[in-house]
């Protein structure tokens, strides 16, 4: 079984390292590669150091672009089974197995945080719009996902080749749901732990906040059209 962990990575040297070496730890069998997008810090340099292979973008293309920079990379290397993981040290490698584990019967399995209680807090606003995007997904796809946002995914080798060949752009994890279900994907959620980032900044501002519900919604809505069976 060839599994390749995928994690985009915009300015993260204080956390990649440590990303990386909770992997190595709980699950040293599979390949890292990290996608630095555009970064202007150490993240490439210290990446390679804790034995991740590095692909550099010349400029930041966002998290979209950089994930299917990563899916391309693995069905052309036929990979089993595709991790997307977040550099802040927010996913913890430890939950990695059972994650693979459910995708042997899975086309697409999420990290939710929500699908069981964990010890994860949000804010109010993102619990807001956890549930906003929840409900939309819900009533397009008439599958509940709880954790519509959670940027730790585990795909086989059906989702590979879907998205190697097509990712949304700038936020999409919530639109990706949808393409997949339209082209009649299984998906699954199943309850993982997530902690506060470990070191940087988020890119969701206030202000991004509301640039980033609209667009979303606009974007989830055109593609259950667009992809309507």
């Amino acid at each position: 079984m060839k599994v390749l962990v995928i994690i985009p990575a915009y300015n993260e040297e204080a956390t990649i390292h440590h990303v990386i070496d909770e992997l190595q730890t709980y699950m040293p069998e599979v390949d890292v590669v990290v996608i630095n997008d555009g970064s202007t810090d150490r993240t490439a340099e210290i990446a390679e150091r804790a034995g991740a292979k590095v692909f550099t973008v010349p400029y930041n293309v966002g998290i979209g672009g950089g994930m299917q920079i990563g899916y391309m990379y693995a069905h052309r290397m036929n990979y089993d089974y595709a991790v997307q993981m977040d550099a802040d040290g927010q996913h913890c490698a430890s939950d990695l197995p059972k994650l693979i584990e459910h995708a042997k019967h899975h086309d697409l399995v999420i990290g939710s945080r929500y699908v069981e209680t964990t010890s994860y807090q949000s804010s109010k606003m993102r619990r807001i719009g956890m549930i906003f995007f929840s409900n939309i997904i819900t009533w397009i796809t008439k599958q509940r996902i709880t954790d519509t946002t959670s940027g730790y995914r585990v795909a086989n080798r059906r989702v590979i080749a879907l998205y190697s060949s097509y990712y949304p752009t700038d936020y999409p994890e919530v639109e990706s749901i949808v393409y997949l279900k339209r082209k009649g994907c299984r998906i699954s959620e199943v309850s993982t732990e997530m902690r506060a980032r470990l070191g940087g900044n988020s890119s969701i501002t206030p202000i991004r906040s509301v640039y980033y519900m609209t667009k979303v919604t606009l974007a989830v809505l055109m593609t259950a059209l667009r992809y309507e069976r």
